[in-house]
């Protein structure tokens, strides 16, 4: 899966813009984070297709910061399960510079070295 970090405009109807122009392009949103940083709103989202996601969102008016490779990983929605998951990636050595909820009981990791966290996780 891809995170793709996008920022919008903070206005009325960007969101809405980027939603609709993913939605044209056939592309599902499997997980989305986003937030206010200054005059801008950040996003981070989550897809399969990379590629028809830039373009779709390039359309919607949204800058593309950055594109990476992410986890998704499942788990349970219950006390501990973060931190059960977030332990295991820490003990191998491994910082976790991204997460957020996805569809279903699923989050996203981003780390800077994702092939030790994958390992870490078995």
């Amino acid at each position: 899966m891809k995170d793709i970090m996008v920022e919008l405009e903070d206005r009325p109807g960007t969101l809405a813009d980027l939603g609709e122009s993913m939605g044209a392009a056939g592309v599902n949103i499997e997980g989305i984070a986003g937030f206010r940083a200054g005059n801008a709103g950040i996003l981070h989202v989550l897809v399969e297709d990379g590629d028809a996601a830039r373009e779709a969102l390039e359309n919607a008016g949204a800058r593309i910061e950055a594109q990476r490779d992410v986890l998704v990983l499942d788990i349970e929605n219950r006390a501990g399960g973060l931190g059960e998951v977030a332990r295991k990636i820490a003990d191998a050595g491994v910082n976790v510079d991204l997460v957020y909820v996805a569809s279903g009981e699923r989050i996203v990791i981003g780390a800077d070295d994702l092939n030790a966290a994958r390992s870490a996780l078995g």
